[in-house]
């Protein structure tokens, strides 16, 4: 039986223009996937044009609107779907991207229509003010403080202050946003559920 082998970085493209790629495959125009992802135009066109980094709602909404798993996004080719899976990412290995106060590395990202997304998380965030507006999307979340420290934006609860090894699992319908208040960026294990087909039935695809 093969050993896994440690690999470099996981090869990848600009999310702006493999969204454009798939969106050109299909043969929409960014009007439609705007009506299918909820996704304004503009927006959409900063994106495809490397002019914006979309924020980790709007990468979901995308895929939901593109009908595709999210890992598509950051993979130039499609990753298979086989039975008996496994995926192992090695430290410093996985797709990366930087969406304003969050720095993402994707976990196990050749795997895809997987139930849930695990990142590995930095966040750059320091305080609430940081956050152009709470994120809120379809679907649950859990994180893991790593390192540091970080306070917790809930739509229906106080701020919670939050040291490593302390978690939290919550609900993502409702407004949300995590920063951190260490010296340095706090680090957290992020995993959401998988939430393009319940984003697809909001959008109405």
């Amino acid at each position: 039986m093969a050993n896994a082998q440690r690999k470099g970085p996981t090869p990848q493209v600009p999310i702006g223009s493999k969204v454009q790629s798939l969106r050109q495959e299909q043969g929409i125009t960014l009007s439609d996937l705007g009506s299918r992802s909820g996704v304004s135009i503009s927006t959409l066109s900063k994106i495809e044009n490397g002019q914006t980094s979309p924020t980790f709602d709007t990468l979901n909404r995308l895929a939901a609107g593109l009908g595709v798993d999210l890992t598509a996004l950051f993979h130039s080719e499609a990753p298979p779907s086989v039975n008996g899976r496994r995926a192992i990412t090695f430290a410093g290995t996985g797709p990366r991207h930087r969406s304003g106060n969050y720095e993402y590395e994707l976990l196990c990202a050749d795997l895809a229509h997987r139930a849930f997304v695990p990142l590995l998380t930095t966040l750059h965030a320091r305080s609430i003010e940081d956050f152009r507006k709470m994120a809120n999307h379809a679907g649950e979340e859990f994180f893991y403080v790593l390192s540091g420290e970080v306070v917790l934006h809930t739509e229906h609860y106080a701020p919670a202050h939050m040291k490593a090894g302390d978690s939290s699992y919550f609900d993502s319908t409702m407004d949300h946003a995590v920063y951190s208040v260490s010296e340095e960026p706090a680090q957290i294990l992020w995993i959401a559920t998988k939430v393009s087909k319940a984003l697809k039935d909001v959008v109405g695809r």
